[in-house]
């Protein structure tokens, strides 16, 4: 493991959550785009998972608090139960989720620069993301105005007022202008295509519905829903790739739904540099787009009892039912199971304090109360 420091330059004062948020950046190359970044993360600490070849030097701009964990650095610190943490693929990030001491995290990939508003400004993503984070969701019925917590909105006309309170928001998932996040066969059949749209919203996703969360531009109350943000096995020795994030979203959603946890999406946008390659991403992705034809209603029709009452306890239920419902797709849904429950043992290893899992503070369920 590296760690690195040294002194600051100018920076944002008193930034947000300052000591309670690490950020965590997966990589396999030099990380020279945090010199955009340096106005904004500077004050930070930062969790560098370095993919790939761990012989490799990583080399970080001067002036940021970070450490780096290579994969020799995950096989010491985990021993046998390495092994649920991917290699060779993005996926690996959740290892600095696992390692983190903080309460917030916020992650990024490395092709993601800051984004301009349509006036010109630079978009603090993270300072938005935090604030999505700070104030309560509204899952169980929707507001026409988005987000009745900004500045300048409210509930509107018709809003029941039992549920104003709204429940604490688990995950901030934001978007990129750019390069969309397209799937392979989206990509081949508009190369060109570019996100130019701007929209100055941030909305709850309500209560029952499913959605793709994108792993690059993303952040989460790590205290109320970490155990359930395991990105899965992908990449090297894995069927199946770039399904990462979209698998650690519909657990993670099915979860907060149980424990009446608040997912927001929209603002904040960072900028999308560059597409990865289509046809290598279908190689990755083709069992993926088949099987989630199956795997989607797997999660809409699932159900959790009620004695799951902390993130880690409905986590391993739902490995229970992966492994009895989905292991008939293909046998890599047994594997799977398996590693969801060695996540979690590894997980509490780690993260003794908080072993048992805390207790969400919404309303299962959803009853207005």
């Amino acid at each position: 493991m590296e760690n690195g420091s040294s002194s600051s330059s100018s920076v944002p004062s008193t930034p947000l959550l300052k000591d309670e948020l690490d950020i965590v950046i997966p990589t396999i190359r030099n990380l020279d785009f945090l010199e955009m970044w340096r106005p904004f993360f500077q004050p930070y600490h930062l969790i560098i998972v370095q993919d790939g070849d761990p012989s490799k030097i990583i080399r970080v701009p001067d002036g940021f608090d970070y450490e780096l964990y290579n994969r020799n650095d995950i096989n010491r610190i985990l021993g046998s139960k390495a092994s649920c943490i991917s290699f060779k693929d993005s996926a690996c990030r959740c290892f600095g989720f696992m390692i983190s001491k903080k309460k917030y995290i916020f992650t990024i990939d490395d092709d993601c620069f800051v984004a301009k508003d349509p006036s010109g400004k630079e978009i603090n993503a993270l300072e938005q993301h935090i604030k999505n984070l700070l104030s309560p969701s509204t899952p169980f019925f929707f507001n026409t105005l988005y987000d009745p917590y900004r500045e300048g909105a409210d509930f509107v006309r018709g809003y029941p007022f039992s549920l104003r309170e709204g429940v604490p928001t688990a995950v901030s998932h934001g978007l990129w202008l750019n390069i969309p996040d397209y799937d392979a066969p989206t990509q081949l059949v508009k190369p060109l295509e570019r996100n130019t749209r701007y929209v100055d919203a941030v909305l709850t996703v309500p209560k029952g519905t499913l959605f793709p969360m994108c792993g690059m531009n993303l952040a989460f109350d790590r205290e109320v829903i970490g155990p359930a943000m395991y990105f899965g096995l992908m990449g090297d020795g894995q069927p199946i790739g770039r399904y990462d994030d979209m698998w650690a979203g519909w657990c993670m959603k099915v979860i907060c739904d149980h424990l009446g946890l608040g997912v927001k999406t929209g603002l904040p946008y960072i900028w999308h540099s560059k597409a990865s390659n289509p046809f290598v991403n279908l190689k990755k992705e083709y069992k993926g787009i088949y099987w989630q034809e199956e795997l989607i209603p797997f999660f809409q029709t699932v159900t959790l009892p009620k004695e799951c009452t902390t993130v880690q306890k409905c986590y391993l239920e739902l490995s229970k039912q992966v492994k009895a419902k989905l292991r008939k797709v293909d046998d890599y849904f047994n594997k799977l199971a398996d590693a969801m429950v060695t996540w979690i043992e590894a997980w509490d290893e780690l993260n003794p304090s908080v072993n048992a899992g805390t207790a969400a503070a919404g309303k299962p369920n959803g009853a207005a109360k």
